[in-house]
């Protein structure tokens, strides 16, 4: 068996997430890939002709990845060098920041318990800290239909690609991966001022993802006993070449519709409808947060086969 690095990393994020003590006084490794790419956007992104400007954005990309890749290799290749075979504990504990299960949870919980007990303006609270759409004026199955988007999108953003990449190519794929991901989140925009220069995070976030979300789709579905009629029908509504496969499949699992028209900074965005059913409830949130966990138990036994068999 080779080492099990993924397996204790996510077992790590599993029991710890991360902590906010250990967040308060270091912050998060994602912040400094965000410092790096904010300065890079302030200096490169205020004048120049589009192909310029998508130019200096894949610079921005590639320094940032070699940066977050090239220092995981260091520190994953010193490790190993000197603690040799016992290494993997401390490659692990350098994984684990990378993975996401607690933290989605954590941040899914609250919207289920202040629908539950009847709290709308919390519910659309908690479900605001998560999603990027205007959640004022959300009703109750608005705002559980976000958070089940949010939940279904992040299972393959969070979880399954940089489980993926920490399986596929060590450290140094999760924390490229995550620089990719978090450049995509911050410039990979199709409004301006990012539309050029965030024009390469967007295109390679969408390839890295590409295995991943369908990975993710497929344990959704067995995880939820379902859904493969929906995700193989409806994945390609969503926006996104990958995003609509794992809320296609949530939708198909728990019989309900997703995504649909929503609003963002006051402007109805017309989007297709994905699924079939009614509107979700906090019945429906429950059953999404049974789907996930189960979800991740599948993804820990097959990283773990891929660990053993190697």
């Amino acid at each position: 068996m080779a080492d099990p690095v993924a397996i204790a990393a996510l077992a790590l994020d599993a029991a710890l997430g991360w902590p906010d003590a250990l967040y308060r006084r270091l912050g998060h490794p994602v912040g400094a890939f965000a410092r790096l790419i904010s300065a890079c956007e302030r200096r490169w992104n205020s004048a120049g002709a589009p192909s310029c400007k998508r130019m200096r954005g894949t610079v921005t990309l590639i320094l940032l990845v070699l940066a977050a890749g090239g220092a995981a290799w260091i520190v994953e290749a010193g490790l190993r060098a000197v603690a040799g075979s016992w290494a993997w504990p401390l490659v692990a504990l350098c994984a684990w920041p990378a993975l996401a299960q607690r933290s989605l949870l954590d941040h899914y919980q609250p919207i289920v318990c202040a629908l539950a007990r009847g709290d709308l303006p919390a519910g659309r609270h908690a479900v605001g800290m998560i999603v990027g759409r205007d959640t004022a004026m959300l009703d109750e199955a608005g705002v559980a239909r976000a958070g089940i988007e949010s939940l279904a999108e992040s299972f393959c953003d969070a979880v399954i690609a940089p489980l993926f990449w920490l399986v596929v190519l060590g450290l140094p794929g999760v924390w490229a991966y995550k620089a990719i991901n978090t450049a995509d989140s911050l410039i990979g925009h199709i409004e301006e001022p990012y539309r050029d220069f965030g024009w390469a995070a967007a295109r390679c976030d969408d390839l890295v993802n590409l295995i991943p979300a369908r990975l993710a789709g497929v344990l959704l579905c067995l995880a939820g006993a379902g859904g493969w009629r929906v995700v193989w029908r409806d994945h390609a509504r969503h926006a996104s070449p990958n995003a609509g496969w794992p809320e296609a499949a949530m939708a198909g699992a728990l019989g309900v519709r997703l995504a649909g028209p929503i609003a963002y900074d006051g402007v109805i965005a017309d989007k297709a409808w994905i699924g079939d059913g009614g509107v979700p409830g906090v019945a429906a949130m429950r059953q999404a947060r049974a789907i996930f966990i189960r979800a991740c138990a599948l993804a820990w036994g097959l990283a773990g086969g891929i660990e053993w068999l190697r």
